[in-house]
């Protein structure tokens, strides 16, 4: 849903990255407005001359993505440098050797992931997240995957079913209203079973449903309605719209 400057910013890119054509030619064929998005995606790069490695501690990777953010005059180029990373992640397991792969994704989890998430881009997150666990951690990535593919139909029927009991409820009940859910992602699971010390079938939350709203009011009526269907975990509801978070995100999340 990009305008369409950036789309084709993000088509020209590997051409500029892989020297296929001049910076000339470009501003000819395309005019500065291009050229310039160009060159911010490209300046991006200069992360690998920041130092930022995967020894780094935490503070130092933070002021490396703050540094990354001051770069770049035009918030599109990093959505392109994102969605970059991601192609190169996506395509790597068949076109790159393992030493690229896992640098790639070393780089990816220290800057790229978090950088999205602090932006509230959650869909490019977790994605980078996915790939940079199954490159750095093969093993735990595809023993997490059979478990999850194993109970694959399963779960996607209760999603089916989850979304459309609750849509048909809240319909009557809120004009407005969108309901969709979505499985849990892989780095997620083991973020979960890793920091809380449990089991794969000790995680109750594989699935999530999302409820968007026109209105505030909305958003608390409906959490009315849905713990009037199904009960609420002690301990287990967080208001973001009350305490949003740094990066503006607002929501209310509840475990039933």
């Amino acid at each position: 849903n990009m305008d369409s400057e950036s789309l084709l910013t993000a088509m020209l890119f590997p051409l500029v990255a892989n020297q296929l054509v001049d910076w000339e030619q470009i501003q000819e064929d395309f005019g500065p407005k291009i050229t310039k998005l160009l060159k911010g995606v490209e300046e991006m790069d200069n992360i690998r001359q920041l130092n930022a490695s995967h020894s780094a501690n935490a503070s130092q990777v933070d002021n490396v993505r703050r540094m990354l953010l001051a770069m770049v005059d035009d918030f599109r180029c990093v959505i392109i440098k994102l969605a970059e990373r991601i192609t190169f992640l996506r395509n790597a397991e068949n076109h790159f050797c393992e030493e690229e792969k896992v640098l790639a994704a070393k780089e990816c989890s220290n800057i790229y992931a978090p950088l999205a998430n602090r932006l509230g881009i959650g869909q490019l997150k977790w994605e980078l997240e996915d790939y940079c666990f199954r490159y750095l951690h093969p093993e735990q990535y595809r023993n997490i995957a059979k478990l999850l593919h194993e109970r694959r139909l399963d779960r996607e029927q209760y999603i089916t079913d989850f979304v459309t009991e609750l849509t048909g409820y809240l319909k009557e009940n809120i004009e407005q209203v969108e309901v969709y859910g979505r499985p849990k992602h892989i780095y997620s699971i083991y973020r979960k079973m890793h920091d809380k010390k449990k089991r794969f079938d000790e995680i109750y939350d594989l699935i999530a449903i999302r409820c968007i709203t026109e209105t505030t009011s909305d958003v608390y009526t409906t959490l009315g309605y849905i713990h009037d269907l199904w009960k609420p975990m002690p301990g287990r509801f967080k208001d973001y719209i009350a305490n949003p978070k740094a990066n503006g995100y607002q929501s209310v999340h509840t475990t039933c």
